[in-house]
């Protein structure tokens, strides 16, 4: 008896540790997700966004049937092998009907030529970030639509729901309104 209450008794405190632990790493999580935002906010406005060094990047780029990323704003500085979670490589903006832009999600970026995929991808927010294939690849993949180098990528649908999922590229809630790589 004493046996078995000193099992439950390891037991309960094991699982207690362990449920401990998974809130503070999701606590943690969602402190930098809210510093995240905060630092992000001011982008709200295109204008700040591009005296903040951010530049239009492509064409507002979607995929028929699944969703649409946006328009890209992107920083060149910032693709430079590292995604710091406060500084998103790029901003992504829904175009609207009035010709002005909504922000929607930030993306990192980082480069990876010559990385070869079956290395371990980099990781942001405790997230794998998503490979792209270059017009380099050596596993004879189609290249990205943008011709880059391959990269790794990750969205983060901040500024609007996404019903594929938060941290998903594609997202059907938003719309190029026209003016997309693939005619929407």
């Amino acid at each position: 008896m004493r046996r078995r209450l000193l099992i439950l008794g390891i037991t309960v405190a094991a699982l207690s540790t362990i449920g401990l632990s998974m809130a503070l790493s999701a606590s943690a999580k969602n402190d930098v997700l809210t510093t995240v935002r905060s630092l992000t906010a001011k982008y709200q406005s295109v204008t700040v966004a591009e005296k903040n060094g951010y530049a239009p990047f492509y064409v507002c780029t979607e995929q028929p049937g699944v969703g649409t990323m946006g328009q890209h704003f992107v920083k060149g500085s910032l693709v430079d092998g590292v995604a710091d979670p406060t500084q998103p490589e790029a901003l992504v903006y829904e175009p609207q009907a009035n010709g002005k832009y909504k922000l929607v999600a930030l993306e990192w970026v980082i480069p990876s030529p010559g990385t070869p995929r079956s290395a371990p991808p980099p990781t942001i927010f405790g997230i794998q970030m998503n490979w792209r294939p270059g017009p380099e690849n050596t596993e004879g993949l189609p290249p990205n639509r943008f011709g880059l180098p391959n990269f790794y990528e990750l969205h983060y649908w901040l500024y609007r729901s996404n019903p594929l999922g938060t941290f998903n590229d594609w997202n059907p809630n938003v719309s190029c309104n026209g003016t997309g790589d693939n005619g929407g």
